[in-house]
């Protein structure tokens, strides 16, 4: 199953990039396997997947242990300060970074194990008090304080668009967190470059590709429905 749902979701980024007039090197799919049990994980490897996207710092430390270790693991959940220590070394890319304190901390940790850390800042650009992520207003002045700690470095934003049944909805936010990147880059910031947009899920990745996603986050398109009882 996860094999051919992944032949799918490939067939359709190709389709979105080919609307979009970018070339399909441009989008990285990242797997979300969250709650998903190894043998699935094991699947999606098999079929070429690299990139792993995971919720809780635990359960990412578990997987990391068993899986090959040539994975790009990618923390996609919000993280509390006590668990970045574990990430150390380990995540490819942290994606929800909404504050300055936590900037603090994953800085803070990367010089105490001796390792770079790439981070993505999380705007919560719809404005949705059940979403984590710093607001838009809020963000140019996030990523100019976190650019100057030591060992951290910004590539990028990420955002969680609201859930909706008709995924054109959400290109209005997609644009909106794509225009914000464009205005952060032309800032010029030491230590900031703007070339990672992670934002699109299954309901609604292909929009994001064509408002210019440069990673998309597929988890239900690829394995399935979740299932909570599964670790």
């Amino acid at each position: 199953m996860v094999r051919e749902n992944l032949a799918e979701v490939e067939r359709r980024i190709q389709a979105a990039c080919d609307r979009a007039g970018r070339d399909r090197s441009e989008v990285t799919l990242i797997a979300v396997s969250k709650t998903k049990p190894i043998p699935m994980l094991n699947e999606a490897y098999e079929a070429g997947v690299r990139e792993f996207g995971e919720n809780k710092v635990q359960e990412m430390m578990d997987k990391f242990e068993v899986m090959p270790s040539d994975i790009h693991w990618h923390m996609i959940g919000h993280l509390q300060r006590n668990k970045v220590k574990y990430l150390m070394g380990k995540s490819y890319l942290i994606h929800s970074v909404d504050s300055l304190r936590l900037a603090e901390e994953i800085s803070a940790q990367s010089v105490k194990h001796g390792v770079d850390t790439d981070i993505l800042i999380e705007v919560n650009i719809a404005g949705e008090e059940s979403k984590f992520g710093t607001s838009s207003e809020e963000a140019i002045q996030l990523v100019t304080e976190a650019a100057k700690l030591p060992n951290l470095h910004i590539l990028g934003l990420m955002t969680i668009a609201p859930y909706v049944e008709n995924p054109e909805d959400n290109r209005i936010y997609f644009r909106k967190i794509r225009e914000l990147s464009v205005d952060i880059a032309s800032k010029k910031i030491d230590n900031v470059c703007m070339r990672i947009l992670s934002m699109g899920m299954t309901g609604d990745y292909e929009v994001a590709i064509e408002e210019g996603a440069t990673m998309v986050r597929v988890g239900t398109g690829i394995f399935g429905e979740r299932d909570y009882g599964l670790k």
